[in-house]
């Protein structure tokens, strides 16, 4: 059976299927450890670890090799931020993602941004091609930037969205990712809309994941947040022990060495 299969009917739920977002094989490990049905990655928490910035500036063979250390120590599915595809030609795009879909992940997430939504379209559509092409399978879920990036004026976002959202599933997208789209009334309009599965970003004031599926979202993803929550706590503790010195609050709330350990206890090596 296809892995993408799977990951597919996890997106027909009643409440929202929760990603949180990961960074590196660690981290990955460590979500799906807690119970994680899949795993998705974070394109800022990437780029910060092999020391880029976010915004399409990461390398896509840094990308590549990262999922395939992730696909190494992972057995639930894997979704990829891919953010544009690390290219204006839909077929680059394609070709990367072919890449990724060898290594054997499950689905991709790749975003309009401030490109024009036939740019995005056009991808998604070689994407498809491809895949097919190859007798294999991939959910694409194609994230815009309309609310996000405040692409139109704030009346007009709904509509915007649900436009593009139909563009993207006739271009053969499997879901649809909306980040920064908040309010519950936007929320219930687009859904009463749209064909394709709806994903939205955690952010301060979203309603939980219960009232969330009530409202029919279906994917819930962590974004960057849970990788900005490490670096901080990091940061804190780093200035404390440059300051001071002391060595005991470095253990207040370490993960003990043995459960990390555990964590990575029987994996295949290659």
């Amino acid at each position: 059976m296809s892995i993408a299969k799977p990951f597919r009917q996890l997106h027909d739920n009643s409440t929202p299927l929760r990603l949180p977002n990961v960074w590196d094989a660690g981290s990955a490990r460590l979500a799906e450890a807690q119970g994680a049905r899949a795993i998705a990655t974070t394109s800022a928490g990437f780029a910060w670890a092999l020391g880029y910035q976010d915004g399409r500036e990461l390398p896509f063979d840094e990308v590549a090799a990262s999922v395939r250390r992730i696909v190494r120590v992972l057995k639930v599915p894997l979704s990829v931020d891919i953010e544009n595809g690390y290219s204006d030609d839909p077929q680059v795009v394609a070709s990367n993602v072919m890449q990724l879909v060898e290594l054997g992940v499950a689905g991709i997430n790749i975003e309009d941004g401030r490109d024009a939504p036939s740019l995005l379209a056009a991808k998604i559509r070689a994407i498809r091609e491809a895949v097919a092409k190859a007798g294999a399978d991939l959910f694409i879920n194609a994230r815009s930037d309309v609310f996000l990036a405040n692409l139109v004026d704030k009346p007009k976002q709904p509509d915007e969205a649900i436009a593009r959202g139909d563009l993207y599933a006739a271009a053969g997208a499997d879901g649809l990712f909306l980040p920064a789209l908040a309010k519950p009334a936007d929320i219930a309009a687009v859904v009463s809309a749209i064909t394709l599965p709806l994903n939205v970003m955690a952010l301060p004031g979203l309603p939980d994941a219960t009232t969330l599926g009530q409202l029919g979202v279906r994917r819930l993803s962590a974004g960057g947040a849970i990788s900005q929550i490490v670096l901080q706590t990091a940061k804190e503790q780093m200035q404390a022990f440059l300051h001071d010195g002391k060595s005991d609050g470095l253990y207040d709330k370490a993960m003990p060495y043995s459960e990390i350990q555990a964590l990575f206890a029987g994996l295949p090596t290659k």
